[in-house]
C-alpha cells in the first residue's frame, strides 16, 4: 500500500558549510500527528512558520520553504538505491525530507499530480530537490551535489492545496495527474542537465504555469 513510513521534523543544528550557519536539514523521524498547511511565499516567513509542517523550521528561507516548497518526500525506494550505492545505511530523513514514503511514485509523479495523505490532506507535486551546499554538508560524500544531480532521483517538493494532519501509516492516494506527462524526474533533468529541452514544456498544455515562468526566467524570455 502507498503509505507514510516517516514523518521527519527539523532538529535545528550548526552547519559549518559555507555561509550556512544554523539549519534545519536534520529531520528526526515523530509519531504524533502533524498539522500541515500552506505557510505563504517563499522569503517572507520567519524560520518556525516557513515548513508546510508545524513545529519544523527551515532556516535559509530565501531558497527553501514557502508554498511551492512546502513539504518536502522523497521515497525510501531510493534511500535503498543509494544504500547500494554508497555501501551504508540512510535512514529516512536524511535527505532533509519531512515525508518518507513506502510504493508512491516520487521522481514519476507527474507535475501538478494531486496526492490525498490520509483523510483530509491533499498535496500537489511542483518539482524536485535542488541540491545545496548543506545538503553535501551533512552527507559528507564527496561531488555530493554532483551526484545526487547526476542520478535523477530528487524526491519531490508538494505544495499543500488543502490542509490536514499527517501521520506515520497515512495512506497516499493520487487524486489527479495531469496528461502534460512531465515527471519529477523528466523536469530535474531537463532543468539540471539538458537545458535546451526545457523550451518544449511552454508549448505543452497543462504544464503548471508556475513552471513556464521559471523556465521563461531562465531562457531568459521574460521580458
Amino acid at each position: 500500500m502507498s503509505r507514510i513510513l516517516q514523518v521527519n521534523i527539523a532538529v535545528p543544528e550548526d552547519s559549518n558549510a559555507k555561509n550556512v550557519g544554523r539549519t534545519g536539514i536534520n529531520k528526526q523521524p515523530v509519531t504524533h500527528p502533524v498539522a500541515v498547511r500552506a505557510p505563504g511565499p517563499q522569503g517572507t516567513l520567519p524560520p518556525d512558520q516557513a515548513s508546510g509542517l508545524a513545529g519544523d523550521q527551515i532556516f535559509d528561507i530565501r531558497n527553501h520553504g514557502g508554498d511551492d516548497q512546502a513539504v518536502y518526500a522523497y521515497a525510501r525506494e531510493d534511500y535503498e538505491w543509494w544504500e547500494k550505492e554508497l555501501g551504508r545505511e540512510l535512514p529516512g530523513g536524511l535527505f532533509g525530507e519531512n515525508l518518507t514514503t513506502v510504493d508512491v511514485e516520487v521522481g514519476g509523479a507527474v507535475l501538478g499530480e494531486k496526492w490525498r495523505v490520509g483523510e483530509t490532506l491533499v498535496l500537489e507535486t511542483t518539482f524536485g530537490r535542488i541540491p545545496c551546499a548543506t545538503f553535501q554538508w551533512k552527507m559528507q560524500e564527496p561531488r555530493w551535489v554532483k551526484r545526487f544531480a547526476a542520478e535523477n532521483r530528487p524526491g519531490a517538493y508538494l505544495r499543500v492545496v488543502t490542509p490536514g494532519d499527517v501521520q506515520v501509516g497515512d495512506s497516499v492516494t493520487v487524486l489527479e495527474r495531469p496528461e502534460h506527462g512531465v515527471t519529477i524526474a523528466e523536469s530535474f533533468r531537463a532543468w539540471m542537465h539538458e537545458p535546451e529541452l526545457l523550451a518544449k514544456y511552454l508549448e505543452r498544455d497543462g504544464v503548471p504555469e508556475r513552471f513556464k515562468a521559471d523556465i521563461r526566467r531562465r531562457l531568459g524570455r521574460d521580458g
